[in-house]
């Protein structure tokens, strides 16, 4: 518990003061945002803005996590190593969030709103996204656990849909497609949700302060202690509580800059960097569905953008909303942009309130003796 805490305030601390030092640099080398010319007016402002703040995201959460076990090996804490589990999520994170610099540098040089080209994002994400989850069914603990398994989970793995009853290499492979299939969803769906001041910044840090606290029980109700009934197979969940301690505390020192009228944006180097830390502590700790429903705001951001495309190409070019991702139809209605922000993230809220209620209540199921057997 004492790592997280100190990890919370280490990620808070190196993006609060880390931050307006960014800020001094890109305003010194002019690396400003770019504004696409067909969204509300009312953003003609922010071209010029500070982006890729990303970067000190990303850094903090690296920083931190390593800071923090050198603090606990000082304290000789058992806990003092990084786990396989901890590194696996840094490589899908720093990895994202290198494809996502890559992209922001693209739109600076060349001056225009668009990085690299879609193929581009898909050919470098597939392959980090590969890397990542083949290294998962690797890095055995002393329990036989991996970091990942081949069974699709909801709030622990699900027997019935596990992949590797196709056989070992045929399941491992299926794996490594389902893993990216989630990559991808989380990467856009933060990336999409990332267009006002402060919203996607807030409303991953929501799910990542979900993250802690899952962590934290699964590692008090941990298999390894003896099985018990609700107990969870997850490798290493305090290390991945780590994680997620620190990255929501460098969310909410860099959403002080970032929020209205935000000093900077985090670009495709914090969005797509967020989305691969989400993909991977949802992986790990195998609730891989039930992201879907603690990020429920950024699913139905996401599902806009899909309805909005859809329906212009079946019906010739008609229109479901004004302007697609969701965010902007709101504005285009007339509602202020930080109208927008504090209602979207009260329904990020009840979204990431809804999936705790979820996982505990799974939990409490297998308690009450309605679920008779032991994961």
């Amino acid at each position: 518990m004492i790592g997280l805490l100190i990890g919370g305030v280490l990620g808070l601390v190196l993006t609060g003061l880390g931050t307006p030092l960014f800020i001094r640099y890109l305003v010194k080398q002019g690396y400003g945002q770019q504004v696409r010319d067909d969204g509300p007016q009312t953003h003609k402002s922010k071209r010029g803005t500070p982006t890729m703040g990303g970067f000190v995201i990303i850094t903090a959460l690296v920083a931190g996590y390593l800071l923090t076990h050198l603090v606990l090996a000082l304290l000789g804490s058992e806990l003092a190593g990084p786990t396989a589990s901890g590194w696996l999520v840094l490589l899908l994170t720093v990895g994202m969030a290198f494809v996502g610099w890559i992209d922001d540098y693209t739109k600076i040089a060349k001056q225009r709103s668009l990085g690299l080209t879609p193929m581009g994002k898909i050919v470098l994400q597939a392959a980090i996204g590969t890397a990542f989850a083949v290294l998962a069914l690797m890095f055995r603990d002393e329990h036989g656990r991996t970091p990942a398994s081949t069974a699709i989970s909801f709030v622990r793995d699900l027997p019935w849909l596990e992949l590797a009853f196709a056989g070992p290499l045929l399941g491992a492979v299926l794996f490594v497609i389902w893993s990216n299939v989630i990559t991808t969803a989380t990467t856009n769906a933060v990336n999409l949700t990332d267009g006002l001041d402060g919203l996607a910044t807030g409303a991953t840090a929501m799910v990542t302060g979900a993250y802690v606290l899952i962590t934290l029980f699964q590692a008090g109700q941990d298999c390894t202690g003896g099985a018990v009934p609700g107990c969870y197979q997850v490798r290493d969940p305090m290390d991945l509580g780590l994680i997620a301690a620190v990255l929501t505390g460098a969310l909410l020192g860099f959403l002080w800059w970032n929020t209205s009228p935000a000093k900077i944006f985090m670009g495709d180097t914090g969005s797509l960097g967020l989305g691969g830390a989400l993909a991977g502590l949802a992986i790990l700790t195998r609730t891989e569905l039930l992201v879907i429903v603690l990020a429920g705001l950024m699913v139905a951001i996401t599902l806009s953008v899909i309805i909005q495309v859809g329906w212009f190409k079946a019906s010739g070019g008609k229109r479901v909303f004004l302007m697609a991702p969701l965010q902007h139809h709101f504005e285009l209605k007339g509602w202020a942009e930080v109208t927008v922000v504090v209602r979207f993230w009260l329904i990020s809220l009840i979204c990431v309130a809804a999936g705790l209620a979820l996982f505990y209540g799974e939990w409490l199921l297998h308690q009450g003796g309605l679920a008779g057997v032991t994961p």
